[in-house]
């Protein structure tokens, strides 16, 4: 009996492991293109992408933000390199202002790189002021 339970055990674990590997696959799958997206400053294709990961997934935007890298830099930088304004104000309003206030991976916030890059005159850095 007792070797029975085990074994249920051991093959509940497994299947629970596998299926966060395989949702973890999805997601990213999911999003694989949103950088293109992003630079095309294609706002209507990345509405549809962020609501397709809310229902299939159940993440917002703030959750799989900082895990999106875009040959390095974060969604609204690329916006911004890429004068995506559409998509970059989208980014900006439904990123939580505390979110866009705080450093990113390379340590700098939002408002300090686009200073550093002289993109100050940008309607998305305009939009990032006023959320901050």
């Amino acid at each position: 009996m007792l070797k029975i339970v085990k074994t249920s055990l051991v093959i509940a674990a497994s299947t629970l492991a596998f299926s966060n590997t395989a949702q973890a696959d999805d997601v990213n799958e999911a999003l694989a293109n949103i950088c293109t997206i992003v630079q095309a400053d294609d706002k209507g294709e990345l509405r549809k992408k962020m609501r397709r990961v809310q229902s299939d997934f159940k993440l917002k935007l703030r959750d799989y933000y900082s895990g999106v890298s875009c040959g390095g830099q974060s969604l609204i930088r690329t916006a911004l390199t890429n004068n995506a304004v559409e998509v970059g104000t989208l980014l900006v309003k439904k990123m939580p202002s505390k979110d866009l206030s705080e450093p990113e991976s390379d340590g700098k916030t939002l408002q300090a790189w686009i200073a550093e890059q002289g993109l100050q005159s940008s309607p998305i850095s305009a939009e990032l002021n006023e959320r901050i």
